[in-house]
């Protein structure tokens, strides 16, 4: 294997799995074991006012992307997937994420909002 630029994007895509598996676990753990809410449907840093309501669809999201980041390293580090598809699996996976999670935010935001 020569070592050039698609290695390293390679190497860093898989190396940022971890801390974002981590991260987004531990999110969810705090929602639903200590019941903080202070991470829920963020926007400008601030969670909305009604935050517990939010908190169900935002541990979905954390747990989600959580489990699948784990299973894609789980299934690299065992040499059960090829390169099409983890990277498939983890890109997707990040993207719909930040997606989600954005919309949420926004979406109870502007429902708070609307109730002022």
């Amino acid at each position: 294997m020569v070592f050039d630029i698609s290695v390293a994007v390679t190497w860093i895509l898989f190396l940022a799995l971890l801390p974002l598996a981590f991260f987004w676990l531990r999110r969810a753990w705090r929602i639903l074991v200590k019941r903080d809410f202070s991470e829920v449907a963020l926007k400008g840093g601030e969670p909305p006012p009604n935050a517990e309501r939010w908190a169900p669809y935002e541990m979905a999201i954390n747990g989600i992307a959580g489990a699948i980041a784990v299973f894609v390293i789980v299934g690299v580090a065992l040499g059960g997937m090829d390169y099409n598809t983890w990277t498939a699996i983890a890109g997707s996976t990040i993207w719909c994420k930040f997606f989600a999670s954005f919309a949420l935010g926004r979406q109870a935001h502007a429902a708070a909002a609307r109730r002022k």
